[in-house]
């Protein structure tokens, strides 16, 4: 079977790695790098540390408005699909590179098959809301990583192609969590101790494009007594200098430059708290048992919620203060998001089709 696969973005690329390689034993797979992410550290160093083999195709797409991005997206994808010829279309989570992907495999009438599908934040002011919409109601088959998820569809009248397969994300943690204590010296080259910081990390757009919310989280930041880890996302920075904020941050947030998988894994585990507005960030904490402080009103993660390691604080100053200085994780955690088996099930769906 052919399995066109489409990237674009960091999240998606640790998603892909084991899945990748579990398709690769009997199928053949084109891989589409979209260039979404394509600062070379948001991007390059995740293919060379996770061992993603080079994509086939990178469209170089680069920023742009949603829908310019995504509508280059879908013009390139729409070309490679009509010259290779496909059997599937995999696509993963909710960027723009999901909702062209699947757009153009649909229109082609080729199979959409889309991991991680079910997510809802019931907010569609994000735009990833509606990607993964869309996505979803014009999928063939449908991996969701929780019994939740699969409830979330289920209230929208889809049933058929869906599957409960546990969180592809557990895979590639279980496998890379042991390889970064291995090989990751980040703790020593940034002189820090196990604990003794919290790691934060802001890109959405209801963050870094809203000047009052951002700088509502640097003051946050500014005013408690704590080491605060912050790798800047480039867009994030470029937003920070615009606004002015930059010059703002005190020497309790240290600034650094995004970070490989391998590093991030090895701080996250390490530090006593994680601040973010990532969706993939929020799992991560979970699973690594790290107190997760989420600066959004709302999360597709319901499950860190409700087991006592997540707490959402929105953009609001004085609830990031609170939560830093008395948020703490309660509770069992579950086995809500699989065992990480995820990659072998949806290799058993997929080749079960021929």
């Amino acid at each position: 079977m052919k399995i066109l696969s489409v990237i674009g973005a960091r999240p998606q690329f640790i998603k892909c790695a084991p899945l990748s390689r579990k398709l690769r034993e009997s199928h053949e797979e084109i891989l589409v790098h979209t260039g979404q992410h394509y600062d070379p550290k948001m991007s390059d160093i995740f293919f060379k540390e996770l061992g993603i083999p080079e994509p086939d195709y990178n469209l170089g797409i680069g920023s742009a408005t949603q829908g310019e991005q995504t509508g280059k997206m879908l013009m390139e994808i729409e070309k490679l699909l009509i010259n290779e010829e496909p059997d599937i279309v995999l696509v993963y989570g909710d960027t723009n590179s999901t909702i062209a992907g699947s757009l153009a495999a649909s229109k082609l009438q080729i199979h959409v098959a889309h991991v991680e599908a079910g997510l809802r934040s019931f907010d569609r002011t994000m735009p990833e809301e509606i990607n993964r919409i869309v996505t979803d109601h014009i999928s063939n088959l449908l991996f969701c990583p929780t019994r939740t998820a699969v409830t979330n569809l289920e209230n929208e009248g889809i049933t058929d192609g869906v599957h409960n397969v546990g969180d592809v994300m557990m895979d590639a943690l279980h496998y890379n969590i042991k390889v970064a204590e291995e090989k990751s010296t980040i703790l020593d080259d940034l002189n820090l101790s196990h604990q003794d910081f919290m790691v934060a990390t802001i890109h959405r757009a209801s963050n870094t494009d809203d000047i009052e919310n951002l700088s509502s989280i640097v003051k946050a930041f500014c005013s408690v007594d704590a080491n605060i880890l912050f790798p800047v996302h480039p867009r994030t920075k470029k937003c920070l200098q615009q606004y002015g904020l930059w010059d703002k941050l005190r020497e309790n947030v240290n600034v650094i430059s995004p970070l490989g998988y391998l590093d991030m894994l090895k701080l996250m585990s390490s530090s006593r708290k994680i601040l973010t507005d990532s969706g993939g960030v929020q799992k991560e904490a979970y699973v690594l048992g790290v107190p997760c402080i989420t600066m959004r009103n709302n999360t597709e993660w319901v499950e860190t919620v409700d087991d006592g390691w997540n707490v959402l604080v929105g953009a609001d100053c004085g609830l990031i203060i609170d939560a830093i200085n008395g948020f703490e994780g309660t509770g069992m955690k579950g086995n809500m998001f699989g065992f990480g088996d995820a990659c072998e099930m949806i290799y058993k769906i997929i080749s079960s089709r021929i």
